[in-house]
Parts: C-alpha cells; structure tokens; sequence
C-alpha cells in the first residue's frame, strides 16, 4: 500500500481488509482532494451524516417482492448513499492527520454519525414493515388485517427502539472504545483519543457561560458516552489505575509490559471489525433486498449482541490478568 496512505491512518492493525484496501485509499484520495480546497474535517463529517440519513427514503420501499424492479432499484440506491455516508465518515479523520485540523468537536461529531444515519433509517424500516409485512405474517400464520398490522408494528417498533439504543449504540460504543484502547497499548496516549469521562466533565466544566448551547449539549452528551464505555469496562478502569499508580504517567509504562498489553488486545481489536459498520451494514442490505428488514433487529439484537458480549468479556479477563500480574 502507498505510504502515504498508511500514514493517514490510526493504525492497520484496527482496519478490516475491506477498509484497508478499498475504502481506506479512496478515503486518502477524497482528503488531499477536499485539503486541496481547505475543506474542514467536520464539514465532511456532516456531509456524511446527511448522505447516510437520505438513504433512508429509499429504504422505505418495499425491494423486489414488494414492489418490483422499482423497488429493487430503489434500496439499491439507498445502499449506495449508505456507503456514501460511510466513506464520507472515514474521510473526515484522514483529512484531520492530513490537514493537522484535529478537534475536540471532531472526535464527538464522529461519534454522533452512526446514530445520525441509523435513527432515521430504522424509523423508515417501521413505516416500511407496516406498509409491506406480508411475507413475516405468513410464516407467523398472522391474518393480515388493520388491526393486526397495527399490533405488529408497535412489536417492530420496540424491537427497533431496543436495536437501536442497546444493541447498535452500545455495540458501536464499546468498538470505539476498544479501537481507542488498543491504540493506546501500540501507540500511547500521543497515538490514541482515549478519552475519560472525568476530564470530559472538567471540559465540560470550563466551558464559558456564553458557550454555544449546541457545543455545550455536544459535550454533556459525549461526558454520558464516555461514562456509558467506562460503566461496561471495570477490569480495564482497574488496570489504568494500577497503571497509572505503578508507573506514573501512562507513557511511562515498560516496553515489555506494553508489549504484553498490545499482544493481548490485537487479536480481540480485529473481532471488534464484527460490530462495527461493514459487517453490521452487510446484513441490513441483505435482509432489505430480501425484503425481510425486520429479521436486521433480531440479528443486531442476538446475534451480533453475543458478538459484543464474548468480546467485552475476554477484553475484560485479560485486562483482569494483567492487573493481578502488576500487582
């Protein structure tokens, strides 16, 4: 790969193979394209959010069962806008190394543009199983009338409520901190935004009086998503402290214990590639093509919930390990 794409990125060892050399390259080439123009990165990143939420009229439509070619048509070029937004998404940090404009806002607008393309996205799904349900009432043997159209949708619409905040805002919040921990085991706190819930509160805390409202609310929301991460990972907050206790500073810590912590996270930060947005997305293209999309909630909710589950827990035990080792 060109070296000055590898540059550009946090690390490989946190990239999938799809990312590394399909996306990640023409995301290099978008950002010497929009640095060129002295595009801000969080520009890109709002742009991103917009292209992912439009996909979302176009997944509204029935696909071909429903509604013929049109409609297969139709999702088709949702799944475009969707990508679109993805790589507008991964575009934005690559800009921020290359242009050097990095920022506090940055790292929370990243954040926000998952839930920004997926909220509007699993309403238009609700409003599509309403109006398109024939195939799952005929496996349940459910007579399809008014009114139990109406009971099954307000199911689908818990299902996708509970999706959506627990499965997919949980799974994509512990992938992001587990990403930013691994960076910190290769790279150090220079190489990683490993943000804690304390000093996000002390920012949140010194933010003037006059402060935007919009800028205060982005913080107070990423202090609660940065408390969220550190609530599902104990053992990790126990050995940062016995880290931080035993060494001093975190970039004090020995070459060889650094060492036994990146070998323990680096096979783990690879199976996080299987909550985050291609493995995640891959399945909600296919059951909207198959025009099923409620079948995308069960899946998010049990089967990659078990995913998140199994790799919170080994995180958590070796974490575990290595503080009774330290101490």
């Amino acid at each position: 790969m060109n070296e000055k794409i590898l540059k550009s990125l946090k690390s490989t060892e946190t990239e999938d193979i799809f990312d590394l050399y399909i996306v990640r390259p023409i995301c290099y080439y978008l950002a010497e394209f929009f640095n060129k123009f002295g595009i801000h990165p969080n520009t890109v990143t709002i742009w991103s959010m917009v292209f992912g939420a439009a996909s979302c009229f176009f997944f509204a439509h029935g696909s071909y069962h429903y509604e013929s070619w049109a409609g297969l048509l139709l999702n088709l070029v949702g799944i475009l806008l969707l990508m679109v937004g993805d790589i507008l998404d991964c575009t934005d940090g690559q800009l921020a190394r290359i242009s050097g404009k990095k920022s506090r806002m940055g790292r929370i607008l990243d954040g926000v543009a998952g839930f920004a393309w997926f909220t509007p996205i699993y309403l238009a799904l609700i409003w599509r199983f309403y109006q398109h349900h024939d195939i799952e009432f005929g496996w349940l043997g459910i007579e399809d009338t008014p009114t139990n159209a109406i009971i099954a949708t307000i199911v689908v619409f818990a299902l996708a409520a509970y999706s959506g905040l627990h499965g997919l805002a949980g799974q994509q919040r512990l992938a992001d901190y587990y990403i930013q921990v691994h960076l910190f085991f290769q790279k150090g706190e220079k190489g990683c935004e490993l943000d804690n819930s304390e000093r996000q509160q002390e920012i949140l805390d010194q933010m003037p009086k006059d402060a935007p409202f919009v800028e205060r609310l982005f913080q107070q929301q990423y202090v609660e998503y940065t408390k969220k991460q550190e609530r599902v990972t104990p053992q990790f907050q126990r050995l940062m402290a016995v880290l931080k206790k035993k060494f001093g500073a975190c970039d004090q810590i020995p070459r060889d214990v650094r060492a036994q912590l990146h070998a323990c996270s680096k096979p783990l930060v690879k199976c996080v590639g299987l909550i985050v947005f291609n493995f995640r997305s891959a399945f909600l293209f296919l059951f909207c093509l198959l025009d099923v999309p409620v079948l995308n909630f069960l899946w998010e909710i049990i089967g990659l919930g078990l995913i998140a589950w199994w790799i919170n827990r080994r995180h958590e035990a070796f974490c575990k390990e290595m503080v009774e080792k330290l101490s």
